[in-house]
């Protein structure tokens, strides 16, 4: 039921932000402006909500949802819309809505589900605070060409020296 009052949430300032974002420079129908918001509604919390936000945390989230709204509202919105550069105010700033209702989200959802996924998780194999190393050392290697130079140039120092 949390998950529900999430995917409401989204769907309706999914709403409101393309209403405004796309309404606001150029006539979209409101077919448009619905089917933008469902679309991004159900991908943006599957992959968002569903993988993302446990693994890698809201500040991840937050960002993955700006991207995923402002290309899905940018292409599609080219695609459908035909002008390209309102398309592209249009998208920034339905981006931007959305993303500032998802900072709530992401927070209501990791406080409604921390117990949850405390009783059910499993380690992570993942883990961000890893140090990696990294080793530098010079490689000797030879090709055929310069080892014959170097045993001709040996050989003759030895028959200079006998």
């Amino acid at each position: 039921m949390k998950h529900m009052t999430a995917v409401l949430v989204k769907f309706v300032a999914a709403l409101i932000a393309f209403a405004v974002g796309l309404d606001l420079f150029f006539s979209a129908t409101i077919v448009d402006i619905v089917t933008f918001a469902f679309i991004v509604t159900f991908f943006s919390y599957m992959l968002v909500e569903r993988v993302i936000l446990p693994k890698l945390g809201s500040m991840a989230a937050t960002i993955v949802d700006f991207t995923f709204t402002y290309m899905s509202v940018w292409i599609f919105g080219s695609i459908l819309l035909n002008n390209y550069m309102q398309v592209a105010w249009g998208s920034i700033i339905s981006a931007v809505i959305v993303t500032s209702i998802e900072v709530f989200v992401h927070r209501y959802l990791t406080d409604s589900t921390l117990d949850e996924r405390i009783e059910t998780s499993a380690p992570s194999v993942f883990s961000p605070n890893l140090a990696y190393g990294t080793e530098f050392a010079e490689d000797h290697d030879m090709d055929k060409r310069a080892l014959l130079k170097q045993e001709r140039v040996e050989e003759n120092n030895e028959e200079k020296e006998k």
